[in-house]
């Protein structure tokens, strides 16, 4: 990486902690399902003097001066995103997931309308509904969720629920859910009852980009992902969607959401929109679902429990309490004391509480995009089941982590 010689002499108290942080993502390995590492050109991108302009409104009809060149980077990151996903229209401006949701809702929707949702408890996101969330506060929310025998989606209760209560928008996705989503059936679902078809890709844009998971911006009103998860891009949102709806959506994202758009984040979508055109990214991405899909086995061989008995995609969730006695928030805290990130989670119809569920999410968009491939996911799977066993030796712990520092050292990640 570039040193930050700059920082170093003017602020050594950041610098020390910044190159902390550095040493912790290189020596441990991240399974949080919902992180990854970008390209060094994406992050120069991102602390780029793109950061100095304020931009407000879109190309072309800017409302200050000396634009010239931001229009040609916004214009490069909307082509680059339209050639990817093929999509119609395509917004690049949102600064992350939850305001490129809100600007659906207020670009499509009026307040009080009914929205259908996956529920947040059974895998879904906050901007789907939570009552604490603007999306619960504003709107009426019914939700959807998994059958408690194959822990996965029952269409036809969704298809049940959405005659029944009408909504006004139907929302596919998820951000705990391992498997494949049917786009076609949530179109003619959301058809029958006459709905808008939302389809937050958030944490399957990546697999779509490499053309590993089927692409569901031919069958949804709009689709919004952040930029970030499997894209392996820098931290945002963008919002795609049919020719017709880009007026209403260009408005509620501004003047609407926000205010000046971050043109340094949107030349780093630029560039990492370029690396995802690049045949090398689905090779990754198909490595992606095979490290997954490997993993789970692996852990499910050692009687650890994964729900819905599998993964489609990047992600899974692992049932810590059912199999093994431990409470998710446990086996996050013991998997991080041996140098491995992950997230405590609810599993669906969990009986715990959400600070301390029965469940932790894991994910492979990271160790993936170090190089890792099956024969480490055997290996990274036998370290998950020893660590949990054994979370009070702390002997074998330190042994832990030197294996699990020693895998890192085998894949380096900005010290090639």
């Amino acid at each position: 990486m570039t040193p930050l010689t700059t920082l170093q002499k003017q602020d050594p108290d950041i610098f020390a902690t910044i190159l902390a942080e550095q040493n912790r993502q290189e020596y441990e390995l991240e399974l949080i399902a919902s992180e990854n590492y970008a390209s060094e050109a994406v992050m120069e991108a991102t602390g780029s003097v793109l950061m100095n302009k304020y931009s407000e409104g879109y190309p072309g009809k800017r409302y200050y001066a000396g634009q010239v060149n931001i229009d040609v980077v916004e214009n490069f990151a909307i082509a680059r995103a339209k050639e990817i996903f093929g999509a119609e229209y395509v917004n690049v401006q949102p600064l992350s997931g939850s305001p490129a949701n809100l600007a659906i809702y207020l670009g499509l929707l009026q307040p009080g309308d009914t929205v259908l949702g996956m529920s947040l408890d059974q895998g879904g996101h906050l901007s789907h509904g939570h009552p604490l969330n603007f999306s619960g506060l504003l709107y009426k929310i019914v939700s959807y969720g998994v059958d408690k025998t194959t822990e996965m989606i029952d269409m036809d209760e969704v298809e049940r629920i959405a005659i029944e209560s009408r909504p006004r928008m139907i929302i596919a996705g998820f951000s705990a859910y391992s498997r494949d989503l049917d786009w076609k059936r949530f179109r003619d679902i959301a058809d029958k009852v006459g709905a808008y078809l939302m389809a937050d890709i958030s944490h399957i844009a990546g697999l779509v980009a490499g053309k590993v998971l089927e692409n569901p911006v031919p069958y949804c009103d709009v689709v919004t992902t952040t930029t970030h998860k499997t894209l392996r891009w820098p931290r945002g949102a963008i919002i795609m969607s049919r020719e017709n709806l880009g007026p209403a959506l260009a408005r509620a994202v501004f003047p609407g959401v926000q205010w000046g758009p971050h043109e340094n984040l949107i030349a780093a979508k630029a560039i990492a929109f370029r690396e995802a055109l690049d045949p090398s990214f689905a090779i990754y991405a198909k490595q992606v679902v095979k490290n997954a899909q490997t993993l789970a086995a692996n852990l499910a061989s050692q009687e650890l429990r994964v729900v819905s008995g599998g993964t489609d995609n990047h992600l899974m969730l692992l049932d810590v309490f059912g199999s093994f006695g431990i409470t998710g928030k446990e086996a996050e805290k013991a998997l991080e004391e041996v140098g491995i990130s992950t997230n405590k989670n609810m599993i669906p119809f969990d009986p715990r509480k959400p600070l301390d569920p029965s469940g932790i999410r894991i994910g492979t968009p990271a160790i993936t995009t170090r190089g890792m491939g099956e024969n480490e996911m055997e290996i990274l799977g036998n370290i998950i089941v020893r660590t949990l066993k054994s979370r009070e030796d702390q002997n074998e712990l330190e042994k832990i982590k030197q294996e699990v520092k020693n895998l890192c050292v085998k894949f380096p990640l900005y010290t090639k």
